[in-house]
């Protein structure tokens, strides 16, 4: 195995001052060790820093509720710590006991919430420090696991959610979970601390234990990878560290091009950090794949910047080494040359929602989630719903990208069932009648997520009403757009693709950028800074009109900021353009 580098530097040799902090814990910690164990069974709240940062390979994040912050401060007691926990589920596949497993445990550890993310996981939130063990022993005897949900590591496997309607597709799927175990870390401190391991004393590595792929400091920053069947770009593989984009001929899976390099994280004000849409590198066979992919992963474990996290993903190493170097680097690896890349052809983005025949002759229905929250309130009791039908017909249950979920194999004699059952709920089933946020996104933001600046889960549903109202105001109800919110410009919601992003600058405060595309397939641009929430929709709305007045037959929203560009649409709108 090469020596594990950060920008040619072995970092098992970095003297005192090198490296960033968290590559010093990755290396001290025993395999993912460290002293969890201790400090788990210490009477306490939360645990320290770096055991909080070994913590996110074994999937939950120390959190805190920041709405409580002041008023706690206020009265001289500690922040109220919670753990959000988060399960890896490959392809976002998963049978309907899995399902009740967590709705259970979001009652009896979470909030009474689930969620479902924009990479096919569920998140658990509001877990207290004494019931994460017993959260996690649970979802691993449900066959799932949290381990590398989150961290340093290859997390969750993206792929398309649809129920398999050829052999092709089937295979697409089982390489989307072959993947995920062969990257999934070797160290047995998982099971140790959470499941039914027996402990290691503290201080020591077993002498038998190896991560073959990861070694001891694991990956530079996260890794994320999705496979997307032909035509289809629900798995946003542009955004990917590896995309894998299949190709079949006469029915027949021939092989993916691989592209490499995606990432939508970046920094306020830091112009070295950006979003970056993957490129494409080479193409190979569906024998090639996966030692291809590991081949790609050891690259970024080497020459991945270890120094500076926030220019640690794998994306700035390919734009600044260049593909061509990055292709002969792995061509070197492999020891022989390497496909071109095949030629990819999107058709759009299917979210597979409404009722949809299988193959088999049985029906799949796609619910939409809002923001992938499944919760109860006054007029939507989506969680009870959930749980009713499946306790009830035993479906298979998918998640998506844009955080739904899917429903598959119910019998055609059971869909008026279903159908009112869900309906008693409050639940609808026709897509059409979500309206314009059948196309939107946010992450969590506030009051959970440390990385926060502002809201996005909690206030993006007015925004998106807003826009709605002006939609039909002017003739443009049921046009599709993309809308997408983050509290901070990590990215986690993709709002730099898609027509419309906001992202959090600070509080109640943000950029607006437009000009991508419903296929996800273009970065979009920053249109207006620092734009207060109660401002969001009336900026949007000048630049509605104008494409309701001057676009092209059939063109999309942000095919049309696209094509006109930013500085022509905001001269248009500072000349006094009104709707």
């Amino acid at each position: 195995m090469d020596d594990l580098k950060g920008n040619g530097t072995n970092l098992l040799q970095l003297g005192p001052g090198t490296g960033s902090k968290v590559e010093r814990i990755k290396i001290e910690s025993r395999h993912l060790r460290g002293r969890v164990a201790e400090e788990l069974q210490e009477d306490t709240t939360r645990f320290s820093e770096d055991q909080v940062q070994l913590l996110k390979f074994h999937g939950m994040y120390q959190q805190e509720d920041r709405d409580a912050r002041q008023q706690r401060k206020a009265a001289g007691v500690e922040k109220a710590y919670q753990f959000m926990v988060r399960s890896r589920i490959p392809g976002g596949m998963m049978t309907a006991a899995q399902y009740l497993t967590h709705d259970q445990l979001a009652s009896e550890y979470g909030n009474s919430t689930l969620r479902f993310t924009t990479r096919q996981a569920i998140q658990l939130h509001g877990v207290l420090k004494g019931d994460i063990q017993p959260t996690l022993q649970a979802i691993n005897r449900s066959l799932l696991s949290t381990l590398a949900a989150c961290g340093d590591v290859n997390r969750n496997v993206m792929a398309c959610p649809a129920p398999v309607t050829t052999p092709a597709q089937a295979q697409v799927q089982q390489i989307a979970h072959q993947i995920a175990m062969r990257l999934a870390p070797q160290s047995r401190a998982y099971h140790e601390l959470w499941v039914d391991g027996e402990q290691v004393p503290t201080g020591e590595t077993p002498s038998d234990e190896v991560e073959p792929i990861y070694g001891p400091t694991y990956l530079p920053r996260k890794f994320k990878i999705g496979v997307a069947m032909p035509g289809d770009n629900c798995i946003d593989i542009y955004t990917q560290d590896i995309g894998l984009a299949a190709h079949l001929d006469n029915d027949i899976l021939a092989g993916f091009t691989v592209l490499v390099g995606g990432g939508m994280g970046m920094t306020h004000g830091k112009n070295e950090t950006f979003p970056r849409l993957a490129t494409p590198l080479c193409f190979v066979t569906p024998d090639e794949v996966l030692e291809v992919v590991t081949t790609i992963v050891t690259i970024q474990r080497d020459y991945g910047d270890r120094t500076n996290r926030k220019h640690a993903r794998m994306k700035y190493l390919v734009e600044e080494q260049g593909i061509t170097w990055f292709k002969l680097e792995l061509e070197r690896r492999l020891g022989r040359i390497l496909s071109a890349p095949r030629t990819i052809a999107w058709k759009g983005v299917n979210d597979h929602l409404g009722w949809l025949r299988q193959s088999d002759g049985r029906w799949c229905l796609g619910l939409h989630v809002e923001n992938g929250r499944v919760k109860d309130d006054a007029t939507i009791r989506l969680r009870s719903g959930l749980r009713h039908v499946a306790q009830t017909f035993s479906p298979g249950m998918r998640l998506t990208g844009q955080q739904n979920v899917l429903l598959t194999d119910i019998d055609e004699a059971q869909r008026p069932t279903v159908d009112a059952l869900l309906a008693t709920y409050g639940v609808v089933t026709d897509p059409t009648a979500v309206g314009a946020y059948r196309h939107a996104m946010a992450c969590p933001a506030l009051p959970t997520c440390g990385q926060a600046l502002s809201e996005a889960e909690r206030v993006l549903p007015d925004v998106v009403r807003e826009i709605e109202a002006d939609l039909a105001s002017l003739g443009l109800a049921n046009e599709p757009l993309s809308v997408r919110m983050t509290g901070c410009p990590n990215g986690c919601a993709r709002p730099f693709m898609g027509d419309i992003g906001f992202v959090g600058r600070t509080k109640d405060v943000y950029n607006i950028y437009i000009g991508g595309d419903l296929a996800n397939t273009r970065l979009n641009t920053l249109y207006a800074a620092s734009v207060r929430l109660p401002d969001l929709a009336s900026t949007l709305r000048p630049l509605l009109a104008l494409w309701r007045d001057d676009r092209s037959p059939g063109e999309s929203f942000g095919d049309f900021c696209h094509r006109l560009g930013v500085e022509a649409l905001r001269v248009q709108v500072e000349q006094g353009y009104a709707s």
